[in-house]
């Protein structure tokens, strides 16, 4: 696993538990107190058992431990920045996923994400079928819940049990005013 994906886990837990909940963690895991290093690749066991042990601890569920997760990677800014490059609305957006891996290989040639591949069902309902490991339809289930309220949609997002995909339904495209947005960094509308 990239260790920035292990960093990401890692600053999710640290920032939302607290770092005595990182090093609790880390240590139950035979992880170093100081984390893991951005560039650097990791067992996938490594990265399953720090998952584990945090639901664990936190007596919840995997899956809702990974959704918390996709919603917090959501609102950091520079993902934020490349998952809005997807479009001006939020069905743009999901239309955007299939290219979502590419996008990020400009950045970090190295790291391997899901195919993500967005079959629509009909007007409104989607299925955004993740191909991978274990785990990431949660973690896609959290990012697209988070971009649904960062473009100001209302949708129904739900994992699906037994199926590495996620079920959407867009209920409205206008829902709310969504946050800010602007291609240049510090730009004003």
């Amino acid at each position: 696993m990239h260790g920035l994906i292990n960093r990401s886990i890692q600053c999710f837990l640290r920032e939302t538990y607290g770092a005595a909940f990182w090093s609790q963690v880390a240590q139950a895991a035979d992880v170093s107190p100081e984390g893991f290093e951005t560039m650097l690749s990791y067992d996938e066991a490594i990265t399953d058992r720090v998952i584990d042990l945090a639901a664990r601890d936190l007596a919840k569920p995997r899956e809702a431990l990974l959704e918390d997760l996709g919603i917090y990677l959501a609102t950091l800014e520079p993902l934020r920045r490349l998952l809005r490059f997807g479009g001006v609305d939020y069905v743009d957006f999901l239309h955007s996923l299939d290219d979502l891996a590419e996008r990020a290989h400009l950045a970090v040639p190295e790291l391997d994400l899901p195919d993500v591949h967005l079959k629509p069902l009909g007007p409104d309902r989607f299925r955004l079928v993740c191909a991978g490991r274990r785990g990431y339809r949660a973690v896609f289930a959290g990012i697209l819940r988070a971009m649904a309220d960062d473009y100001g949609a209302l949708a129904l997002i739900d994992a699906e049990e037994g199926a590495e995909a996620v079920a959407i339904e867009l209920l409205q495209t206008r829902f709310a005013e969504g946050r800010r947005f602007d291609l240049a960094l510090g730009g004003t509308a």
